[in-house]
C-alpha cells in the first residue's frame, strides 16, 4: 500500500529515464569490451592497461562530489539537473569517438599517451552527465516501493547495453566485417557514439525539472565560492559516510562491483586459452555468449525476480538472497569452464547473474530511502552529493578493478596473444575469476546483514518529513 501523498511516476517518465540508463551503461561496456583491442592487437602491456583503468576513473571519482555540490546547488528555469545532463552527453559521446582513433602505425608510447588524454575528457563527459542524472532518478518519487519500480525498469532498460555490446568482439574479429581489431573500435566507437549521445540526451528533454531560479538557500556558484565550497564537500561526505546506512551501501557496492568488474575482463582470455587452448581461432561466438547470455537472463529473470522479493521479503532480505545465488553462480564457472565443451558454462549463468543485477536495483533504491533520513537530520535534500558520494564509490571500484585486473595479468604472468600460457598461469586466473568476486560477495553481505532500514522505519520517516514541509495554514 502506497504512502498518502507518495509520487506515482508515469510511465512515460520511466522509460526516459531508463534510456538514459541504457546510455550510462553502454559507453562503460563498449569500453570494457573495445579494451581487449588495446592488448591484443596494439601491444599495451599489463601495467600500461592498469594505468589506463585506474588514473582516469580516479579523476572522475574525484570530480564526482564536486559535480553534485554544483548540481545541487543550480538555480536554473530548467530545473537543476536537466542542462548538464545534455552537455554532458554530449561531451562524453564526442570524445568516446575520437578516444578510439588509434592505429598500430603509432608507437606505443604515442598510443598510451593519445589514449590516456582523451581517457580524461571522456570521464570529465561522464561526471558531468552521470551525477545530476542519477540525481534525477533519486528525486522521482517519495514512495518506498515506487522508487524500487523506477529503478527496477531502468536497470531493465539499461541491461541492455550489455546484452548488445559483447557482440562487438565477434563483429571486431570477423574477418568479413573488419580486417584487424582496431579498425573495428575506430568505426565501432562512431556509431557508439553518436546513437548513445542521443539516448543520454533523452531525461534532459523528457523529464522536466521545477525551476530553481527563486531559491534563496543554495550556494552561490561563483568560481572562488565553488573552490571555497571544497570545505563544504568534505563536510558533506563526513555527513554521509556518518550515517551508517548509507555507509554500508557504498561498502558494500564497492565490494561487489570492484570484484565483478576485476574478473570481467578475464573472460576472454580464459574462454580463448583454457576452453581453446590459445586458440583465438576456434573461440567463435562464445565470448559474446557470456556476457549476452548473462545480460538476458538479469533483464528477463533477475531484475524482475530481485524487484518482486524486495517488495514481498524487504530489500535487504532479496539483497541477501540474491547475492547469495550469485555466489554458487561462481562457484558453479570453476567447475563448468570444460576444455571442449564451452557450452557448460550457460548453466552456471542464471546464477552468477544475481550479483550485478540484483545490486543496483535494490541499492539505489535504498540510497533514496537514506536520503529521506538525511533530510529529516539536516533539512537539506542532497541528491546531487549522496548520489555523487555514492558512484564515487562505484568509480573507485571500478578504477581499483582495472589497476587490479592489470596488476594479476602481470603476477600469473599471462601472455596476451601467446602460442601457449606459461605453466599454472591460466589456472591461477581461473582462481582469481571465481574466488575473487566470492570473497567480496560474502564480506559484503556481512556489512549488510544488520542493515536497519526497512519499510516500516522508511515509511516513519516520510510521514515526519511531510508533516514538516506542510505550509503553515
Amino acid at each position: 500500500m502506497s504512502e498518502v501523498g507518495a509520487t506515482k511516476v508515469p510511465m512515460g517518465q520511466k522509460i526516459a529515464f531508463g534510456v538514459g540508463m541504457l546510455a550510462n551503461q553502454m559507453f562503460p561496456a563498449a569500453m570494457s569490451i573495445f579494451m581487449v583491442v588495446l592488448v591484443q592487437d596494439l601491444g599495451f602491456p599489463g601495467w600500461m592497461w592498469g594505468v589506463i583503468f585506474f588514473a582516469p576513473r580516479a579523476f572522475d571519482a574525484i570530480l564526482d562530489p564536486i559535480m553534485g555540490f554544483i548540481s545541487d546547488n543550480t538555480r536554473s528555469r530548467w530545473g537543476r539537473r536537466r542542462k548538464y545532463v545534455f552537455i554532458g552527453a554530449l561531451l562524453m559521446g564526442v570524445s568516446f569517438i575520437l578516444l578510439w582513433q588509434v592505429y598500430r602505425e603509432n608507437t606505443l608510447s604515442y598510443n598510451f599517451t593519445y589514449f590516456m588524454l582523451w581517457s580524461f575528457v571522456f570521464y570529465l563527459g561522464l561526471t558531468i552527465f552521470g551525477v545530476p542524472y542519477v540525481s534525477m532518478g533519486y528525486e522521482m518519487s517519495n514512495d518506498f516501493h515506487e522508487r524500487t519500480t523506477v529503478m527496477a525498469i531502468s536497470q531493465w532498460i539499461g541491461q541492455w547495453a550489455w546484452v548488445i555490446a559483447p557482440w562487438f568482439w565477434v563483429i571486431m574479429y570477423d574477418p568479413e566485417w573488419f580486417p584487424s581489431g582496431d579498425v573495428a573500435t575506430r568505426t565501432l566507437a562512431v556509431w557508439v557514439g553518436i546513437v548513445f549521445t542521443l539516448c543520454a540526451m533523452v531525461p534532459a528533454i523528457f523529464i522536466k525539472g521545477e525551476s530553481t531560479l527563486d531559491r534563496t538557500d543554495y550556494e552561490s556558484l561563483s568560481l572562488g565560492n565553488i573552490i571555497r565550497s571544497l570545505g563544504s564537500i568534505r563536510r558533506s561526505f563526513v555527513e554521509a559516510f556518518a550515517l551508517p546506512s548509507f555507509r554500508k551501501l557504498c561498502i558494500t557496492t564497492f565490494l561487489i562491483f570492484n570484484g565483478f568488474n576485476t574478473i570481467a575482463s578475464f573472460t576472454f582470455f580464459i574462454i580463448k586459452s583454457h576452453l581453446f587452448n590459445d586458440d583465438a581461432s576456434a573461440v567463435g561466438v562464445w565470448p559474446t555468449l557470456f556476457g549476452s547470455v548473462g545480460a538476458l537472463v538479469t533483464t528477463f529473470l533477475v531484475i524482475p525476480i530481485v524487484a518482486r522479493m524486495s517488495k514481498s521479503l524487504g530489500k535487504k532480505r532479496a539483497f541477501i538472497i540474491s547475492q547469495s545465488i550469485s555466489i554458487v553462480g561462481y562457484v558453479m564457472l570453476w567447475f563448468l569452464m570444460v576444455p571442449g565443451k564451452p557450452y557448460l558454462f550457460l548453466f552456471a549463468l542464471p546464477f552468477h547473474s544475481f550479483g550485478i543485477g540484483g545490486l543496483f536495483t535494490i541499492m539505489m533504491s535504498m540510497t533514496s530511502d537514506v536520503l529521506d533520513i538525511d533530510e529529516l537530520k539536516t533539512g537539506k535534500r542532497r541528491e546531487g552529493v549522496f548520489g555523487a558520494i555514492y558512484w564515487w564509490m562505484v568509480k573507485l571500484g571500478f578504477a581499483f578493478a582495472g589497476a587490479l585486473s592489470g596488476l594479476i595479468l602481470t603476477l600469473v604472468k599471462y601472455q596476451s596473444g601467446a602460442v601457449a600460457q606459461p605453466e599454472g598461469a591460466v589456472d591461477q586466473l581461473r582462481m582469481v575469476f571465481s574466488g575473487l568476486p566470492i570473497l567480496c560477495t560474502l564480506i559484503a553481505i556481512a556489512v549488510m546483514w544488520k542493515y536497519n532500514v526497512d519499510e516500516k522505519y522508511a515509511r516513519e520517516v516520510r510521514a515526519k518529513l511531510d508533516q514538516r514541509n506542510q505550509p503553515a495554514n
